[in-house]
Formats: C-alpha cells, sequence, structure tokens
C-alpha cells in the first residue's frame, strides 16, 4: 500500500474515531448526571424516598441508554444493538432483571471511564493543534505561560516557539494513533453492556405466538373451504345422483322408456361431482407440485388465467412441499383477483429463491385501489403467508399498477 495512501486510511480512523470520542462525551454527561441520581435515590431508599423516584430513576437511565444504542448503531450499521422489550412493572422485578443491572453498570462505567476517555479523544488534537499554531500568537502571551501543554519548553525566542510547534506535531501523531483504539475502547464495554439479553428471544416469542395464531385461522379458514366446497358441490351432486338412481330403479319396475335418459342424467352427475372433488382435491394441495415443479404449476395458472399473464421463475432446485402449497395457493389467489377485479390487460408473475428465502411478486396493470378489507381474498393470502412466518406486501395505488410481494422462509 502506497505511504500516501497509509496515511489517508490512520487519518480516517482518527477522524471516526474523534467524532466518535465526542459523541460519547455527550453520553458520558448525561451517564455521569443519571450516575449521581442513582445513587441519591439508593441512599433515598434507606429512608424509603428512593422507592418513590426509583421508577422515574430506571426511565431516565432507560432514556439515555436508548440514545447511547442509536449512537452506537449508527456507528456501526451492521452490528445494530438489541433494545429491552420494557421496562420491569415492579421495583423489585427491575432489580432481578439482568438488562437493567447491565444498564446501571453503564451508567457507572461510562459516567467515569467514558467520560475520561471523550476528555482525552478532545483534549489530545485540540492541545496538539494550539501547540502547531503557537509560533502565530506566542508573542501575545505572558512569559510565564508561553509554553506547550506539557511545559516542556518556554518560548524566549522564535527557536522556542518552533519547539513547541514540534510537540504539538508529535502529539498530533499520537492522538492520529491512540484515538481510533480510545474510540474502540469506548464502544466495546457500551456493546458489551447495552446489548440486552434477551430482547431478541422475547420479540421472536411475540412473533412465533402471532404465527402460531395466523396458522390456526389459516388452518381453520381452509377446513371452511374445503367444507363449503364439499357441501354445496359435490355434496349436492351427489344427492341428485341418488335422487336419480331411485326415480331409474322405479322407472325400471315400471318399464318406463325413460329408464335411459334418467341413467344419462345420473352419469352427467356423477362425472360433475367428481370433477368438482378432483378441484377440491388439487386446492389442498396440486398434484401438479409433486409431479413436476412450483415453476410449471405456476405456468399452468398463466396458461388458465383469463388475462394474459406471463411468469419469470428463477428457481433452482426444490423448496419444502408446504412452501411450494403456500407459494401456489398466493399466486392463484391472486391472478384470481386480477382476472375477477383489475380489469388488467396483462400480468406477470416472478419467483426467485435468495439463500434461505423464496420471493413471489405478481404485478397488474389493472386499475389498482385493491383494499384487503373489502373481501377479496387478500386478507386470506395475507394469514397463510404469516402462517409461514412470511411477509406480505400489497402496494396497489388507485389507478394502478397493482404490486403483491410474498417472502417465504424456505431454509
Amino acid at each position: 500500500m502506497p505511504v500516501a495512501r497509509k496515511l489517508g486510511v490512520i487519518a480516517r480512523n482518527a477522524l471516526d474515531g474523534l467524532e466518535h470520542l465526542v459523541g460519547g462525551l455527550g453520553t458520558a454527561v448525561l451517564a455521569f448526571a443519571a450516575m449521581f441520581g442513582v445513587l441519591i435515590t439508593a441512599a433515598a431508599c434507606v429512608i424509603g424516598v428512593g422507592l418513590l423516584i426509583a421508577p422515574f430513576t430506571l426511565r431516565v437511565v432507560r432514556a439515555i441508554t436508548q440514545r447511547e444504542r442509536s449512537r452506537l448503531s449508527r456507528w456501526r450499521p451492521d452490528e445494530d444493538l438489541a433494545s429491552p422489550v420494557r421496562l420491569p412493572d415492579s421495583l423489585i422485578q427491575a432489580v432481578r432483571d439482568r438488562d437493567v443491572l447491565r444498564e446501571l453498570a453503564w451508567v457507572g462505567c461510562h459516567g467515569s471511564a467514558g467520560f475520561v476517555l471523550g476528555l482525552m479523544g478532545l483534549a489530545l488534537p485540540l492541545g496538539a493543534v494550539r501547540d502547531i499554531v503557537f509560533p502565530l500568537y506566542w508573542r501575545l502571551l505572558p512569559e510565564s505561560e508561553a509554553t506547550g501543554q506539557l511545559s516542556l519548553w518556554t518560548a524566549h525566542d522564535w527557536a522556542g516557539a518552533f519547539a513547541v510547534t514540534g510537540e504539538g506535531l508529535v502529539f498530533l501523531v499520537l492522538s492520529a494513533l491512540l484515538i481510533p483504539g480510545m474510540a474502540r475502547l469506548q464502544e466495546r464495554y457500551g456493546r458489551k453492556l447495552l446489548d440486552a439479553e434477551y430482547a431478541d428471544l422475547h420479540l421472536r416469542i411475540a412473533e412465533l405466538t402471532a404465527t402460531r395464531a395466523a396458522a390456526l385461522d389459516a388452518h381453520t379458514a381452509e377446513l371452511r373451504r374445503i367444507e363449503r366446497s364439499l357441501h354445496d358441490g359435490t355434496q349436492n351432486r351427489l344427492v341428485a345422483v341418488n335422487v336419480l338412481l331411485g326415480a331409474a330403479r322405479r322407472a325400471l319396475a315400471r318399464n318406463s322408456p325413460n329408464v335411459d335418459d334418467v341413467l344419462v342424467r345420473a352419469q352427467d352427475a356423477t362425472e360433475q361431482a367428481l370433477a368438482e372433488l378432483r378441484a377440491v382435491v388439487r386446492s389442498i394441495l396440486p398434484p401438479v407440485l409433486i409431479e413436476r415443479s412450483l415453476p410449471d404449476a405456476l405456468s399452468a395458472l398463466a396458461a388458465a388465467c383469463p388475462v394474459p399473464c406471463m411468469v419469470d421463475a428463477q428457481l433452482d432446485g426444490r423448496c419444502a412441499t408446504s412452501v411450494e402449497a403456500t407459494a401456489y395457493f398466493v399466486v392463484a389467489e391472486t391472478l384470481t383477483n386480477v382476472a375477477k377485479h383489475s380489469q388488467a390487460r396483462s400480468a406477470v408473475v416472478q419467483l426467485f429463491r435468495h439463500r434461505t428465502r423464496l420471493f413471489v411478486t405478481i404485478r397488474d396493470d389493472g386499475r389498482g385501489g385493491a383494499d384487503e378489507r373489502e373481501g377479496s381474498g387478500i386478507d386470506g393470502i395475507r394469514r397463510r403467508v404469516e402462517a409461514h412466518d412470511g411477509e406480505f406486501t400489497l402496494n396497489s395505488p388507485p389507478g394502478g399498477p397493482t404490486t403483491v410481494r410474498v417472502t417465504l422462509p424456505c431454509g
């Protein structure tokens, strides 16, 4: 690496570290004040008054630590700090809460060591700059004060003044070398103490609880749909077949010439019942997903759609059967809505997989204005996707176009 480039990297690291230390100095002042507030509250607890102000003190500490979490997360966006879900409801729970205890430890550490590091980080470059420009103003100073920041030289003449400038250059180099390490030290204990231990777990439990509820709702809705399809379609056809067969037996007993007509009608009703039964079975798990692949199944859906539809599928390998069935359901329901409500001239289905996520996008050039509250089946699509811990977004401004995006875990 060229020397100029090395110097540029050192300078950039030093400036980043200085920015971090100065920002940390601001939160260190707040932590210093909070530290005294905690000590006063703890002392007041001896006479009982502290028990009344302890919740307020803890809220102040939480607000300061949240500010520091935001600052550290902005410095390294790829290493975001987890925040606690909420403060405990009672003081006893707060004393036992590990996140609260770690925040109190950070207040003590940052209010002392962080304050010192911030002051040193600010004093080193400022003192170095003061000494470097010392020849510009040394004659204006009293002789006893015409020294550098370490008072190693007293400037009686120009040689002494430039000696102070040399001292400033040394401190400037030391600042460039020390400040990044000081910033990392200030960051290290902040990340160690403020990264909430159970936040992710609590959030994940809440997400899984909501996902489980969505899965149960989706399962119940699917059972209702199957029951309705069987009751309104197949069952009625079978009842008609039974009635026609009874009529055929009576006609046969009377040697009626209409027996053949009745049997033909019974056969037609049987075929219709079988067709409806196949449709119900396919809606549960389309056979094409088992026999062929998801892109082939989506191509079959697109070919049957009344609106001209193009499928762009870039999928290597197979996903879990439940994931493919959900993706198929999403596309089938969305294309049904496109055909019924959108007045679109064309539609596009895009499918691709990236790492452990399957991405499905359906876009049409219709009139837009789709709203899942209007009962067009969009709410059922959302529930089905969320039941698989996926993500569903709908963008349908008035006038179009309408875009449905679905992300499903498939790792």
